[in-house]
């Protein structure tokens, strides 16, 4: 089994663009499984970790439902955002600058064939990175991602994941508000749950800036644990 993950940060790149290369990445991974099952062969599978910055973008997940979003196509365009309805799960959410979006594409034939243990693994590794912070978070019963406040009146969601699946190789994955413009969720109903609401790192922290760099570097300390893996860079 190969714990070897590629990393790479793509810095800030159009959505459709670096969805475009995720499945670029995916495809590959599960041609290679295709081949070495029709063959009978033991080549190795990659697996890849991509870090990316959109801007600002709506996607709605393959069950979501439209009305979610609250903009018409000319606000949409007055706002400098673009809408995309795709292949993961989940609803709708935001992602744009002053947010860290992780794509891991895994072999999960790598790990553990199991993608409920996958989506705890991805929830665990923001939990202990936002701990780290002196953030007190955790679960939402039945509701994918990382809560503050979870079961009380002030419940808010940090962290929003989605994914897709196929052959037990993953892609899409999480994304969580650092320094995020939080007034763009104004124009959506996130992930299709009313009444909650939605923060970012640097308000719960009360500064102006959180450094991102050194959160992605939490986040793969924890990944690579949890995971047991071990990151390189390509």
């Amino acid at each position: 089994m190969n714990k070897k993950i590629q990393l790479q940060d793509l810095g800030n790149k159009d959505y459709q663009e670096t969805w475009a290369y995720q499945e670029e990445l995916f495809k590959g991974i599960v041609d290679l499984k295709i081949q070495n099952r029709r063959e009978e062969t033991t080549l190795e599978t990659p697996n890849y970790f991509l870090f990316v910055e959109h801007p600002h973008v709506y996607t709605l997940g393959k069950s979501g439902d439209f009305s979610n979003l609250l903009l018409s196509e000319k606000q949409l365009e007055a706002k400098g955002a673009t809408f995309y309805k795709i292949n993961r799960g989940g609803d709708i959410t935001y992602h744009g600058p002053g947010q860290i979006v992780g794509y891991p594409i895994l072999d999960l034939e790598n790990f553990f064939s199991d993608i409920h243990k996958y989506l705890r693994f991805l929830e665990e590794a923001i939990i202990l990175t936002l701990q780290e912070y002196g953030i007190e978070c955790g679960r939402s019963d039945g509701e994918t991602g990382v809560w503050l406040g979870a079961g009380t009146p002030f419940a808010r969601k940090i962290c929003a994941m989605g994914v897709r699946a196929s052959r037990w190789v993953t892609m899409h994955g999480f994304a969580l508000n650092v320094n995020a413009d939080l007034g763009y969720f104004d124009n959506i109903i996130p992930c299709g749950i009313r009444g909650k609401a939605v923060t970012s790192l640097n308000v719960e922290l009360g500064v102006e800036k959180v450094n991102e760099a050194e959160v992605k570097a939490k986040i793969l300390k924890h990944f690579s644990q949890l995971f047991e893996a071990e990151f390189i860079t390509f």
